[in-house]
């Protein structure tokens, strides 16, 4: 009856209907013939919906459909089965009239979901949205199959009231403002259909995380490339060519193991498809704008990238399994320390397979897993910088990380925090995690607390891709997916490649003593490479002896690259890479240039970075700052320290140079004396004075950000970007020195030791706040010893001296070359200005740490005249303006002379050499003692490399004088056990004895920095000033 009724409904409106039918499928019979219908052969049973001219046609077709619903049309089943679902025959009727009014949705499909209720659209929503959010729960991506998890009841459709009945009945998904499954343009399927589309999307060899992300453009620019209709398979040449990008990953690999059975070289055995899943993703976004990429990445399958992805020389790396020392074609050449071959980076421009060309970057890092991170991050925002890349598309930045350490470094979340920025951010980093499923030794479920190692990411609302590492061509589809989200929506994303190590830790451990199942199953699993061949040659994509083609190919080239490696020299392309273009390395003299300013420009500068536009309105204590800075300015004198700092940035940026400070309140400046930044005290704008030196100056020339409260990701960050580029004064400021220890990885294994490793220079400027005033034990010390016990100068070498060069400065060849880094804790602004001016102003590049003042900042005594900036030398016969790396007392024989054997001063019964603050203390004391003519104070503005030249000077200047030393940190604190050695082989050079001993006045040896009690702070101070100045003060051995 129901059918004879929904026929009738067509049949009434035929007229109306047959119109829209013509566009749904063309007629084979007329349906507006009015004779009876001849009877149907049985062919015709298989017409479509669209053919049927009669009831009886439709009854002989319903008795076939009950018998065997396959044996009649996709439609007709489709009009049946609504039927059996309780759908009107007026409902089948008014799809039919909307689809001739234009609605696109099949009208049976139409007719069919109108009987679908409120109810089960909601349960169909929620059953959709589950597999969003929980399909990757029950995704297949453990290669060896160990993973065993629960079933995920949110994925049962039985949850959701529906039954087997269900499965082939039509549903319509379509909600507002959504893309994928819930797509209002999407075809109406059936149950069944939409369920295995969402397993083979979510619970496949990929799993997607992304339904923590609270934008909805984002989400659905996700669902529009993983919920397609159909899965877009890969042409024959793109299987071709994956599957030579992973033979030269497993080939090389195996390649090594033969040829160097017991080394360390941490291989990729196990995730073979990063290499094919890596050149596919540059390959991708090359075509998307990108021209450079910067990688870090730790040891494991570090060499498989440098051959593969970067292509460093193949005989480059086979030559460093000898451990011989690598020569330049320069014998003379600075060739560093070195450092173990899966520590090394390279650089090179290589073509993709679209013949557009890239720079890829592999920096250099240590095994600290993750400290590489945010340099990779600051190098890549330097670029950006440097190339315009004001959408930052043509720089990007690649990591990879290990999965013990991404979950439990915490580095890692430094690094992350970074992405959103603004002074930070490199538009999105790639994370690539090798997944392992095991750290050195220990289990994922004694290592994190999370399901996952990626769990992290999730707090920056990064989409998070897992895949089987096993499966190739899904680590493609997820490379260059990830590689389309970086340049869309210029935000990080991550990738977790699920594989497996084939070795233990390195090659030679032996992993069944901690994982014996699990290497039970990598022994018997067939790696990646061997499945996929399997694969191609299942599906005739390449038969046998294409094969082998491919491999004979590999297998030959890298023969002929180990042939070449045993004479193998760098060439002069590679050595240069070493070091910048026309700046020296440590073997190579630069001269020393001066780091005064004309006055003129000094005025100039001094009165653009002290005005302030008119309309703008500073905090009125500010706005006295300011005007202060102007009258210093003005008048030449009392210049203070924030206004000499001012002063350096200013001259450096109006010669061209980039200037950039970060650090944690550096803006004001911790101390509330710097002021860079400027709040408008009605609108909340800001006004940055150093950003307007000179009339077009290049936006973020100047650059001075708050930084996030790090220490060892910002410093990591500055120390990248210093090293892009030589022209650029880059620095990082300690809110207080006491906490730069937070980043000590960054000084112990890359600021001091970087060029030696690596040949890599930096400029880099650190400044630890550094001095006693009695606030604690946490807010003293920036550790001073630290820094100069790992200064590589020898002690007991005095350099050689040219005294024809005496008076210009380079008197001391290569001495600052030679050394790690600089040591500086100046006393007066002027110093300081040409410290920071002598970091640009040289042929090469040397990191610079300054033990910057606290109290100095304001000190009434700590000014210094403004001709002490300018280019003019104050000094009888100096030719230039420089940095003192020593300055002489002020009393006795006037001017002094700064010859290297000035007159000499034999009243004098002692010299104090002191550095930093406590000089203005011993000053003021000596003045009040009324002992200026005993007691001369000489001040050690440059500790490392020492200034040997100088001191000497000053042990001839007074024959008859002691030596103390004082120093306001406790003896196995400060400076002590640095300058005591350096201060006897000065001795001993001008002829004096010595006993192994330099007399010390200061704070006896302590565990902790300082005292938190004021008093005895106050007791401990005035202590060791009148010990320095008590003539009878004799050091008890």
């Amino acid at each position: 009856m129901a059918l004879a009724y929904a026929t009738f409904q067509v049949a009434n409106q035929a007229l109306r209907v047959a119109p829209a039918l013509l566009k749904f499928r063309p007629f084979h019979t007329s349906t507006a013939q009015k004779d009876a219908p001849e009877p149907v052969p049985l062919s015709k049973l298989k017409d479509s919906f669209n053919d049927g001219t009669s009831i009886a046609y439709i009854e002989e077709l319903e008795q076939r459909y009950k018998q065997d619903p396959s044996s009649v049309d996709k439609t007709w089943g489709m009009f049946f089965r609504a039927l059996d679902h309780g759908v009107p025959g007026e409902a089948i009727a008014e799809a039919y009239d909307a689809f001739e009014k234009g609605e696109t949705v099949s009208p049976l499909a139409k007719a069919a979901v109108s009987n679908q209720s409120i109810q089960e659209s909601m349960k169909l929503l929620l059953l959709v949205r589950a597999y969003q959010v929980n399909g990757h729960y029950a995704a297949t991506l453990d290669p060896l199959g160990l993973d065993a998890r629960p079933a995920n009841p949110e994925l049962d459709p039985l949850i959701y009231g529906f039954s087997e009945e269900d499965l082939d009945r039509e549903f319509f998904l379509g909600t507002w403002h959504m893309s994928g499954f819930l797509s209002e343009t999407r075809p109406i399927r059936t149950l069944r259909e939409v369920l295995n589309r969402l397993r083979e999307t979510y619970c496949g060899n990929i799993g997607y995380e992304y339904m923590h992300i609270p934008d909805r453009d984002r989400c659905n620019w996700l669902r529009e490339r993983i919920e397609t209709p159909e899965l877009e398979p890969f042409t024959k040449q793109k299987k071709i060519h994956t599957l030579d990008r992973l033979a030269w990953s497993d080939m090389f690999e195996t390649f090594l193991a033969n040829k160097y059975t017991a080394a360390k070289r941490f291989g990729l055995e196990g995730c073979e498809t990063l290499i094919p899943g890596m050149k596919a993703m540059i390959d991708r976004i090359t075509d998307m704008e990108c021209e450079n990429i910067v990688i870090g990445m730790p040891h494991r399958g570090r060499l498989n990238v440098l051959a593969n992805v970067v292509r460093k020389p193949m005989a480059q790396i086979f030559s460093e399994f000898s451990g011989k020392k690598l020569k330049g074609p320069d014998e003379r050449e600075y060739t560093g320390s070195g450092d173990v071959k899966y520590h090394l980076g390279t650089s090179y421009n290589r073509p993709t397979i679209n013949g557009k060309m890239v720079h890829l970057s592999l920096m250099a890092n240590p095994s600290h897993l993750e400290a590489v991170n945010t340099l990779v991050l600051g190098k890549t925002r330097a670029k950006q910088f440097f190339m315009d890349d004001h959408d930052r598309s043509k720089s990007v930045a690649v990591l990879l990380h290990g999965d013990g350490a991404f979950s439990g470094q915490g580095i890692v979340f430094e690094t992350l925090d970074l992405c959103g920025l603004f002074d930070y951010t490199v538009g999105g980093t790639i994370h690539l995690v090798v997944n392992n499923q095991v750290a050195f030794t220990t289990d994922p479920k004694e290592s994190r607390s999370s399901p996952y190692c990626t769990d992290v990411a999730k707090t920056l609302n990064l989409p998070i891709f897992h895949v089987n590492a096993d499966d190739v061509e899904s680590v493609v589809r997820v490379c260059e997916l990830a590689a389309e989200w970086r340049q869309t929506w210029k935000t990080d994303c991550v990738i977790d490649l699920v594989c497996y190590r084939k070795y233990g830790h390195n090659e030679i451990d032996e992993p069944m003593f901690t994982q014996p199942l699990m290497y039970k199953a990598i022994r018997q699993h067939k790696n990646a490479h061997q499945r996929y061949v399997e694969k191609l040659l299942a599906d005739g994509s390449l038969d046998k002896g294409q094969v082998r083609q491919v491999h004979d190919r590999i297998q030959e080239i890298l023969n002929t690259e180990y042939d070449s490696s045993r004479n193998y020299r760098p060439s002069t392309k590679d050595w240069l890479a070493s070091h910048w273009k026309g700046f020296m390395s440590p073997a190579q003299l630069s001269r020393i240039r001066n780091t005064g300013v004309a006055m003129d420009v000094l005025k100039s500068v001094g009165h653009a970075i002290t005005s302030l536009p008119e309309n703008f309105t500073p905090h009125r204590q500010i706005k006295k700052v300011y005007e202060s800075r102007r009258a210093m300015i003005e008048s030449g004198e009392e210049v203070d320290w924030a206004t000499a700092e001012a002063l350096a940035f200013a001259t450096l940026l109006s010669e061209g140079n980039h200037v950039r400070l970060s650090g944690q309140d550096v803006e004001r400046g911790t101390f509330s004396h710097r002021h860079a930044v400027i709040h408008d005290q009605d609108t909340g704008h800001k006004y940055i004075p150093l950003a307007h030196v000179f009339p077009g100056q290049k936006p973020f020339q100047f650059t001075v950000t708050n930084s996030s409260l790090s220490e060892y990701g910002v410093l990591g960050f500055e120390l990248g970007y210093s090293m892009e580029n030589p022209n650029s004064l880059v620095l990082w400021e300690a809110q207080f020195g006491d906490f730069a220890n937070t980043a000590q990885v960054i000084f112990d294994q890359f600021l001091s030791s970087g060029e030696a490793k690596w040949l890599r220079q930096s400029g880099l400027v650190c400044l630890l706040p550094h001095g006693y005033d009695g606030q604690g034990p946490e807010h003293s010390s920036a550790r001073m010893e630290r820094f100069l016990q790992m200064s590589d100068e020898n002690p007991y070498e005095m350099p050689k001296i040219d005294q024809k060069e005496w008076f210009t400065g380079s008197h001391l060849g290569t001495q600052v070359q030679n050394t790690n880094w600089q040591l500086v804790n100046c006393t007066t602004p002027a110093n300081y200005f040409h410290v920071l001016r002598r970091q640009i102003h040289r042929q090469f590049r040397k990191p610079l740490i300054i033990f910057s003042p606290k109290n100095l900042l304001r000190h009434p005594k700590c000014k210094s005249p403004l001709y002490e900036f300018d280019d003019q030398p104050d000094d009888q016969g100096i030719i230039g303006v420089r940095f003192k790396r020593v300055i002489m007392d002020d009393g006795g024989i006037l001017p002094k002379s700064r010859a290297p054997r000035p007159p000499q001063e034999e009243g004098f019964k002692r010299i104090i050499l002191c550095t930093g603050k406590v000089y203005y203390e011993l000053h003021a004391e000596r003045e009040r003692q009324g002992k200026q003519n005993d007691i001369a104070i000489v001040r050690i503005e440059q500790l490392a490399p020492f200034p040997f030249d100088l001191v000497s000077r000053e042990i001839y200047r007074y024959p008859n004088a002691e030596l103390v030393w004082c120093q306001e940190e406790p003896m196995n604190m400060g400076a002590y056990y640095h300058v005591q050695p350096r201060l006897e082989s000065c001795m001993r050079a001008e002829g004096h004895p010595t006993t192994g001993r330099i007399t010390f006045a200061g704070r006896a040896p302590s565990a902790s920095t300082a005292t938190g009690y004021g008093e005895v702070h106050a007791q401990e101070q005035s202590k060791l000033i009148d010990e320095a100045l008590d003539l009878s003060y004799k050091m008890h051995y």
